[in-house]
């Protein structure tokens, strides 16, 4: 077996959630919503199944698609995209991660990851190759400071993993981070592939700036956004990826060998759900804010530290130096009766071990039943 992912241990989530299906908890680990999706989305991709193309659609993802997502990224992000060269279609945003890796890694050359950071970015990294280079971000800001990047950054270094958004600490990275980036990026002849699956997930007036929309930087980013994050859809894994011409002739390539296509009828639905109208967009953001000011209120009043969650469905809690943050979570699933996450499994070394994260994409009774809990167990 290949030791790359036959010595992976049970994931973290794995874990947790099997903890809150046996002590019967509310399970706020995992990282998914209880809405089902906007219904005219999920109608339209129905009936695509029923009236629509059914066999495989084009490699690159159906015209639609391809041309909303590119009107989307103009409309929001101010990107003038060529769709036939610089958009294609894949199965999740986690394949476009793969892809990416396969294009651009050869065996020996460096990736430099930013810690926290998803779990499949690691092993992925390793499978194509790659030699890790790590970059710890620390609480409460999670910024980028020049001393790290030079620490991580060599002739060696070939790509960078840049999730923006960051999904594990929910902050977004201020745009002097972003140009402190792209000065190494091209310092060191790098290419940024930017993880943005939470671009639209994103609070209090906060707007996503794209990397690859930064001066000198558009030959140097692959942008991956992802359908399932922006419509509450998570499994419906449908991934919109751009990049230059230059770059992307080789993702498709790797696209083509490891996916080839995505459902057609879900392309068609993402496609009409792209060109939905701003109040939608403006709306999804507003729920998830009273969601997030709803339970962080109860955090609070429970007497926990509560760092900023500026975007991602998620919140974290700060335990104070010296804390255990797994067997903080372990306690709390069996005595509280709430599943957390532990923040230091995102960390491969120098895990910060402090840190909680909670999900507040759920039904407002889920996240009251959840406060009620906590309080107890704080016994406030």
């Amino acid at each position: 077996m290949n030791p790359i992912f036959a010595d992976i241990p049970t994931t973290i989530f794995e874990t947790m959630s099997r903890l809150a299906r046996e002590t019967g908890a509310v399970n706020l680990g995992q990282g998914f919503p209880d809405d089902p999706g906007p219904l005219d989305v999920r109608q339209k991709a129905a009936e695509a199944v029923v009236d629509g193309w059914n066999q495989y659609p084009p490699m690159m993802g159906i015209p639609e698609l391809r041309q909303a997502a590119a009107a989307h990224y103009q409309r929001f992000h101010g990107l003038d995209l060529d769709w036939e060269q610089e958009v294609m279609i894949t199965s999740g945003a986690t394949e476009a991660l793969a892809d990416s890796l396969l294009a651009l890694i050869e065996p020996g050359d460096e990736v430099v990851l930013f810690q926290p950071m998803y779990d499949a970015y690691l092993p992925l990294v390793k499978r194509a190759g790659g030699v890790p280079k790590f970059v710890t971000l620390k609480p409460p800001h999670w910024r980028l400071r020049e001393e790290d990047l030079r620490a991580a950054f060599s002739k060696r270094t070939r790509a960078v993993l840049f999730n923006n958004p960051l999904n594990p600490s929910a902050s977004v990275f201020p745009r002097e981070d972003l140009e402190l980036l792209g000065r190494f990026l091209v310092e060191f002849d790098a290419v940024a592939i930017c993880d943005e699956v939470w671009e639209h997930v994103i609070f209090d007036g906060l707007r996503h700036q794209p990397l690859i929309g930064l001066p000198g930087l558009r030959e140097r980013c692959i942008k991956i956004g992802s359908a399932g994050k922006i419509f509450s859809l998570t499994g419906w894994k449908v991934g919109l990826v751009v990049a230059a011409p230059s770059i992307m002739r080789v993702l498709a390539k790797a696209h083509q060998f490891v996916t080839f296509t995505t459902p057609p009828n879900l392309q068609a639905a993402v496609a009409y759900g792209l060109g939905k109208d701003d109040g939608y967009y403006t709306g999804m953001r507003a729920e998830m804010q009273a969601a997030r000011d709803r339970f962080t209120a109860g955090l609070k009043a429970s007497g926990f530290t509560v760092l900023p969650s500026q975007a991602t469905y998620f919140v974290n809690v700060d335990l104070g130096e010296g804390a255990d943050d797994v067997a903080f979570c372990d306690r709390l699933v069996r005595e509280a009766g709430v599943a957390a996450i532990p923040v230091s499994a995102f960390y491969a070394q120098n895990h910060v071990r402090s840190v909680v994260r909670f999900c507040f994409a759920k039904r407002d009774a889920t996240l009251d039943e959840a406060t009620k809990r906590l309080r107890a167990f704080a016994g406030r």
